[in-house]
Formats: C-alpha cells, sequence, structure tokens
C-alpha cells in the first residue's frame, strides 16, 4: 500500500474531480430515467418497483416448487440493499412444503429466493388496455444448474396462461430464451415446442440487461435492450389469442436443476448464485 502526502492545492483539486464524477452520474443517471420516459411517452406507468424500501409489492415464497427442481424457496434469501433486489441461492439442506399447493415435507438440496407481485396485469376489452409492457434490469447469476427467470403467469396455471420472457442456464452465460405455457385443464399445457433461443454473444451475467415484455390481443414480443428479439404473432399452435383478457403476476426467481437440464447431477452444479434486480416496471395503454 502507498502512503499519499497531498497538498492544500492538491486537496481543493481531488474535491473538484469529485463532484465533477458525482455529477456526472447523477446525470447519467437523469439521462437514462429520461430516455426510458421519452421511449414509452405513449404508455402509462401502472406498477412500479426501484427495490429502495421493501418488498410489499410482492408475495414470498417459502416452499418447494416443481419441474422436478430441487430448491425451497425461503424469504432470507431474498435482500435489499442500494436500491438492488439480490437473490442469493446456496446448496444447503433443508426440509419444507414440497410446493405452494403441497404441504407434504420434503427435502431439498438447495435454498433461494422467488417472489411473486401481489397485482396482476393484462390487456383486457373491459378495461381499455388492449397494450401491457413489462421490463425490469437485471444480472443474471452464473453458475451450472442455476435457473433463472422473469415471467409473468395467473392461476390456476395454465389456464391464464404463462409467458417467460427471460430464462437462463447459469452455465450458458451468453443466451437466455422465451416461451410460452396455455391450457384449458389445470397443470396441462397444450402448447408445444415453442420456445426461441436467444443468443446475445455477450456475457448476462457481468452486467444489467433490461429484458422486455410487450402483450398485446395478437402478438407478444420479446425485446432485449430495447432491441426487439422475437414476435409470437398469434396462431392455432402458440394460442396467443386465447392470452388476452386474462391476468397474470410478475415472477422473479431463481430454481435450481429440474428437467431445463440435460445434466440431471446436482453435485456438478455450482454452490450459490446470486441474480441482482435494479428495477421492475408495468406500463398499459
Amino acid at each position: 500500500m502507498s502512503h499519499l502526502k497531498i497538498l492544500p492545492k492538491q486537496v481543493f483539486l481531488l474535491f473538484v474531480i469529485t463532484a465533477l464524477g458525482i455529477q456526472c452520474k447523477n446525470q447519467t443517471q437523469k439521462e437514462e430515467k429520461v430516455a426510458d420516459a421519452s421511449s414509452t411517452e405513449e404508455w402509462n406507468l401502472v406498477f412500479e418497483e426501484e427495490f429502495d424500501s421493501d418488498l410489499s409489492q410482492w408475495n414470498a415464497w417459502n416452499s418447494g416448487a416443481f419441474n422436478e427442481e430441487i430448491q425451497m424457496y425461503q424469504p432470507e434469501q431474498l435482500s435489499l440493499e442500494n436500491g438492488l433486489l439480490t437473490i442469493s441461492t446456496q446448496r444447503k439442506t433443508v426440509s419444507g412444503a414440497s410446493t405452494v399447493a403441497d404441504s407434504t415435507t420434503k427435502e431439498f438440496e438447495y435454498v433461494s429466493g422467488r417472489i411473486e407481485s401481489k397485482e396482476l396485469f393484462g390487456p383486457t376489452e373491459l378495461e381499455g388496455k388492449r397494450e401491457y409492457k413489462f421490463k425490469a434490469r437485471i444480472k443474471l447469476p452464473n453458475g451450472h444448474g442455476m435457473w433463472p427467470a422473469f415471467w409473468t403467469y395467473g392461476d390456476p396455471w395454465p389456464l391464464q396462461g404463462e409467458i417467460d420472457i427471460l430464462e437462463a442456464r447459469g452455465g450458458k452465460p451468453l443466451e437466455f430464451l422465451s416461451n410460452l405455457f396455455y391450457g384449458t385443464q389445470p397443470g396441462i399445457s397444450i402448447i408445444n415446442e415453442i420456445d426461441v433461443l436467444h443468443n446475445i454473444g455477450q456475457d448476462l451475467t457481468k452486467e444489467f440487461h433490461v429484458y422486455e415484455m410487450i402483450w398485446k390481443a395478437d402478438s407478444i414480443s420479446i425485446l432485449f435492450d430495447g432491441k426487439l428479439l422475437h414476435t409470437y404473432q398469434a396462431n392455432q399452435e402458440n394460442y396467443v389469442a386465447e392470452f388476452f383478457d386474462k391476468k397474470q403476476k410478475v415472477v422473479l426467481n431463481i430454481a435450481v436443476g429440474g428437467w431445463f437440464f440435460e445434466d440431471q447431477n446436482s453435485a456438478n452444479y455450482a454452490d450459490s448464485a446470486i441474480m441482482q434486480v435494479d428495477w421492475v416496471r408495468v406500463f398499459s395503454r
């Protein structure tokens, strides 16, 4: 460690440089917010979460889930600091309810976090809001076996539909997927193999990026950092038209293992990982 002696004139210069740095940072943050507002001028902001106080707009799971996943969700794995939500996943043997619908005790290999918005959203003819936009600024977790997601769905699943804006495999940090599910009977989806792989070509675990979905009566579009990646145009295979007039909650979570991975050996999975979320916003028009 070096020892630097600073003369009075240098102290003043250091103060000016520091002040300018803070001003530039504040100006950049202000410009980002203005840019976001200008790009959504025609939209009305109906939900906003900056993660700067509490999670009162959300429900936190305290159970296992589905899909042969091996994590138990616990509220303790959610933390707020410096305006960021951190979802922490750790290898830890615990016991708890099998799922939110089944209180049977089950042993899990990991603990993780999952939140769902208390409010539901979706385009409807009755309310005159025919389009919805969902956005979140996220830094993904790194590590084989990690299954981070930003998505929406309604109960009972999948009668109200499910829209996977973002699903990723922690061991493949250059890509993510989007997907849709829908069915006419509880627990059974009638949509088959319409997931879309988005190869971004940059490590999504290193920086924050904005993941976005626009939901209309006849289409669902997926965007990344403001760039359109894919549009599910309503047809007989994706049932997008059936999603209209239905309401869904917003979900953020990290699952571990399950059928999403070819490798089912959890010994090969990362011991820990974190996903961070800067903000979530929902718009309508």
